[in-house]
C-alpha cells in the first residue's frame, strides 16, 4: 500500500464514525453523533433527514429569480453552480429563511409591545460553517442574492470572517503562522464586538478586509454595514463554542448571534481533492500574478506544487477540520451533506 493510500485508509477510519445517520446498518447508527440509542431498538437523533428529492418538494412555489448569467458569477473557483441545484436545494432553503425572518420580526413585535416601547428591528443573522474549499463561499453568495430578492427584507449583506484573522506580522510574532484557520488565529474579540453592534441595530458598523491575494489583512481598508436585514457570516469556526466558565458568568460565542446556522458537510478525501483541485486552478491564475503571496507555486513544476498543497492540506486544513471544524457540525441547524461532483446529497434539519 503506497503513502497516500494508507493516509486515505487511516482517515476513512477516523471519520467512520462522524457521519450523517442516514439508512445505515443499526451498529452505525448508534455510533453517530446526531443520534442516541436507548435500548436496543430505539434511535433518536436531533435532526430531521432529507432526500435531495424530499428536499426540492419543500421549494413549493417559490420562484426562480436568478438569471443563467448570475449563476455564473455565483459560481466558485472550481464549482459550477446549476440552475438545478438553485431549484432543488437552494429555493426551498431561500423560502425557509424567508418563514424564519418574518417569524422573527413577529415575535419582535409582541416583545416591543409588551415592553411597551418600539425598539429598531435587529438584523437576522446567518452562520454558514464547514471545512476550507467545501463551498461555503459560494453557498453564502447564492443565499445572499436569493434573499435579496423577497420583498421583507431587500437589504442582505455578506462577511467572511478571514476580516477578523490576526495580521501574519501578528501571527507571526506569536509562533502560529503553520495554524493561520485555526481557533487561536482569529481577533475573536473584535468579532464578538462587531456583531454585538450589528445586533444592537447600530446605525453603521466596520470591519477589517481580508485580500486573499496578499494573504494578509488590508490595514487601510474597512468594510461598512449599514443595518442590513440579514447579515450572513461564513467562516470556519463560525460555530466554535468557548470555555465555559466555572463561575457561570457570561462569554458569548460567535454563535450566541446567530438565528440560524448552515454547515457544509462532505467526506474529508472528496475535500482534499476539492483542495487539491482549487489550488492548481489558482496556479495557474492568480498565483501567476508575481504580486500574488503564493506567486512561488506558478514556478514549481505540476507534481512538486501537488506534492505542496498535499502538505498544506495535511498539515494545517485537514488538522484544523479534524480537531475544530468538524465536531462543530451538530450545533448547526441545518446541514447540507455534498458528493464528489458538489451537488448536496441530503439535508438535515434540526427539530425544533
Amino acid at each position: 500500500m503506497s503513502p497516500a493510500q494508507e493516509r486515505k485508509q487511516n482517515r476513512r477510519k477516523r471519520q467512520k464514525d462522524l457521519r450523517l445517520p442516514a439508512t445505515r446498518a443499526k451498529k452505525r447508527r448508534a455510533a453517530s453523533p446526531a443520534s442516541a440509542q436507548v435500548g436496543e431498538d430505539l434511535v433518536f437523533s436531533p435532526y430531521r433527514i432529507f432526500s435531495r428529492s424530499d428536499w426540492a418538494r419543500l421549494r413549493a412555489d417559490t420562484p426562480m429569480t436568478l438569471l443563467p448569467e448570475e449563476l455564473e458569477q455565483l459560481s466558485g473557483i472550481i464549482e459550477e453552480l446549476s440552475v438545478e441545484e438553485v431549484e432543488q436545494i437552494y429555493l426551498p432553503l431561500s423560502r425557509l429563511l424567508n418563514l424564519y425572518v418574518a417569524a422573527l420580526q413577529r415575535l419582535h413585535a409582541v416583545t416591543t409591545t409588551f415592553l411597551g416601547h418600539g425598539d429598531n428591528r435587529v438584523p437576522f443573522i446567518i452562520g454558514v460553517a464547514g471545512s476550507v474549499a467545501v463551498g461555503k463561499s459560494t453557498t453564502a453568495r447564492v443565499l445572499k442574492a436569493l434573499l435579496a430578492r423577497w420583498p421583507d427584507h431587500p437589504r442582505v449583506d455578506l462577511i467572511t470572517t478571514d476580516g477578523f484573522l490576526l495580521p501574519n506580522a501578528e501571527l507571526e510574532a506569536r509562533g502560529i503562522m503553520n495554524r493561520k484557520g485555526f481557533p487561536e488565529s482569529f481577533d475573536t474579540a473584535a468579532l464578538l464586538q462587531f456583531l454585538a453592534d450589528v445586533k444592537s441595530g447600530k446605525d453603521q458598523v466596520e470591519a477589517p478586509v481580508y485580500s486573499h491575494f496578499h494573504y494578509d489583512i488590508l490595514e487601510d481598508q474597512k468594510a461598512v454595514f449599514r443595518r442590513p436585514d440579514i447579515l450572513i457570516v461564513e467562516g470556519l469556526n463560525v460555530l466554535q463554542p468557548g470555555r465555559l466558565p466555572k463561575d457561570g458568568a457570561g462569554i458569548p460565542f460567535v454563535s450566541d448571534f446567530f438565528d440560524f446556522s448552515i454547515y457544509l458537510d462532505a467526506d474529508p478525501d472528496v475535500i482534499e481533492e476539492w483542495y487539491l483541485e482549487r489550488f492548481m486552478r489558482l496556479r495557474s491564475t492568480a498565483f501567476r500574478d508575481p504580486g500574488a503571496y503564493f506567486h512561488k507555486y506558478a514556478g514549481m513544476s505540476p507534481d512538486v506544487a501537488k506534492a505542496r498543497a498535499l502538505e498544506l492540506w495535511s498539515d494545517i486544513n485537514l488538522k484544523n477540520l479534524e480537531e475544530n471544524i468538524l465536531p462543530t457540525r451538530q450545533r448547526a441547524r441545518l446541514i447540507l451533506r455534498k458528493t464528489a461532483d458538489h451537488r448536496v446529497e441530503s439535508v438535515a434539519l434540526r427539530k425544533l
